[in-house]
């Protein structure tokens, strides 16, 4: 598709496809997003669309990049769900130890920019959309940075563990 087509779709598809990107995402700008990423895919993709079945094409391409991204919410809450209650409760020495060797792994194996991106995190509480505009990154960009950093802590202390 040309750049005009997609110019076009999006004047006459844009605020119907933001409706029921809203009625299925709490955010706005979450659906915003939703409804960007459905026309960026279009100027990425090889994709062919018929006059008549277009509108329902971009209907049904928005509906299902919003049913997706909750559910991966749903599995991203169901897995820390899990995570928490797994956790074995720690006494304060031992759990302040565990903290300080986590820093300390932190600091030394993580540049400055994933150090940044760990403390926005887990220390002041910041959502990826937030660290994302902070850092200048997308919300993916944060996502794998701090997916890898996971990886990596949990690998370097659950061998730990007896």
């Amino acid at each position: 598709m040309t750049k005009e087509e997609i110019e076009r779709l999006f004047r006459q598809h844009y605020t119907r496809m933001l409706r029921v990107a809203r009625t299925l995402m709490d955010d706005e700008q979450e659906s915003e997003d939703m409804v960007c990423d459905v026309f960026a895919d279009l100027l990425h993709r090889p994709v062919r669309l018929d006059a008549e079945t277009e509108a329902q094409y971009l209907m049904t391409a928005v509906r299902n990049r919003c049913l997706k991204r909750l559910r991966h919410a749903e599995v991203v809450r169901r897995m820390e769900r899990q995570a928490l209650s797994a956790q074995p409760t720690l006494d304060d020495d031992v759990e302040d130890e565990r903290l300080t060797d986590i820093t300390e792994y932190v600091v030394s194996r993580l540049s400055e920019r994933e150090q940044r991106i760990f403390r926005l995190r887990f220390c002041d509480g910041c959502t990826y959309a937030e660290i994302g505009s902070e850092m200048g990154l997308s919300r993916v960009a944060v996502w794998k940075h701090l997916d890898r950093i996971i990886q990596m802590l949990k690998n370097q202390f659950n061998q730990q563990q007896p």
